[in-house]
């Protein structure tokens, strides 16, 4: 990665739950960073998220949609990135399943607008590997696993819903700008993230928050579904460790190695929730609800991380029992505060 007193890093999606992770992590672990969040702000870029840094002056913020291609190329030739992340995505599959057209353009042509931009600003510098391009993608293009076995960076791209047949697309331009034009273009896909910041429609902060109202906690299916969790924290080390050390061209898988079905999971989440703030009655596994599964609910996703670890020397550092009860403490203390503010 290109090094020297200020490194600028421009973080698409930056609002959003790993997005705002990493910004936090950027401007914590290196001083000389200098972050710009370029988001759309939609129902899942929050600016409370980024709260925390919105004072610091090496942060800025771009409201903007990656479909727009005057104000993606303008926003580049101002900030001049050294690095781009690529973290902006439609990323829920129930939603994609309701309506597949908005993951079709912010997930394809929303990265081939920042891809053909970074290009052109390359170009315009007189040297095509002066801007490296991390695109962050997802276990699900690889399609579903049986019991058993592990994706790796050479598994076939079978994506079954929308959403994950969107992000391959996305992984295929990023890997044809690498090859067609030199692009020094790094792919990374990770397993399920959790921890703070998260939107609530994903299952942890979903069933923390319906628990902590005594609402339903919806499973679906039999609960039988597996995926290995990855703390966003741990995350975020790897993508700055393949910012360093990655190979352009090369794609690598990130997991927490922490797989759990679905069912197990909730079951957790109410034991901790039973021990840090029990019900007034009863317990919260009495909530759980069991709903029809999922159109083409894929069994199993487990990731293969021997690339990483080798190449890059990275290997998660947070367990999932911990993560998970960090996890929760984060969603009652924000529930706390936002009680605080409404009184």
């Amino acid at each position: 990665m290109p090094r020297g007193p200020t490194q600028t890093f421009l973080i698409t999606g930056g609002a959003g739950f790993i997005g705002s992770n990493l910004v936090h992590h950027l401007l914590s672990e290196r001083p000389g960073a200098r972050v710009v969040v370029f988001d759309k702000l939609t129902y899942a870029g929050n600016l409370d998220n980024l709260e925390p840094v919105s004072k610091d002056p090496r942060f800025e913020l771009v409201q903007g949609d990656l479909c727009d291609r005057e104000l993606v190329r303008a926003t580049l030739r101002r900030v001049r990135p050294d690095v781009i992340l690529n973290l902006a995505a439609e990323s829920h599959v129930d939603r994609s399943i309701d309506g597949p057209a908005v993951f079709m353009q912010t997930n394809v042509i929303g990265t081939f607008e920042l891809l053909d931009a970074a290009l052109h600003l390359a170009r315009e510098a007189g040297n095509v590997a002066s801007v490296r391009f991390l695109h962050v993608s997802t276990d699900e293009v690889f399609g579903s696993l049986g019991p058993t076995g592990l994706f790796t960076e050479s598994s076939q791209y079978q994506p079954n819903s929308p959403y994950s047949a969107s992000k391959a697309g996305a992984d295929h331009i990023a890997r044809a700008y690498f090859h067609t034009y030199g692009l020094p273009v790094v792919t990374t896909n990770c397993s399920n993230n959790y921890g703070p910041y998260q939107f609530p429609e994903k299952l942890i902060p979903l069933v923390t928050l319906n628990a902590l109202e005594g609402k339903a906690l919806p499973v679906y299916g039999d609960g039988k579904n597996v995926r290995d969790w990855l703390w966003v924290e741990d995350h975020c080390r790897a993508l700055r460790a393949v910012l360093d050390k990655g190979r352009p061209g090369r794609t690598y898988n990130i997991g927490g190695g922490a797989e759990r079905d679905n069912l197990s999971l909730v079951r957790q989440v109410c034991r901790l929730l039973d021990r840090m703030k029990p019900r007034s009655a009863g317990r919260y596994e009495e909530l759980i609800t069991f709903v029809p599964d999922r159109p083409g609910h894929d069994l199993r996703y487990a990731m293969d991380t021997t690339r990483i670890c080798a190449e890059i020397g990275w290997s998660p550092v947070i367990g999932f029992d911990d993560g998970l009860e960090r996890t929760v403490a984060w969603y009652l203390q924000a529930t706390g505060r936002s009680a605080a503010r409404v009184g």
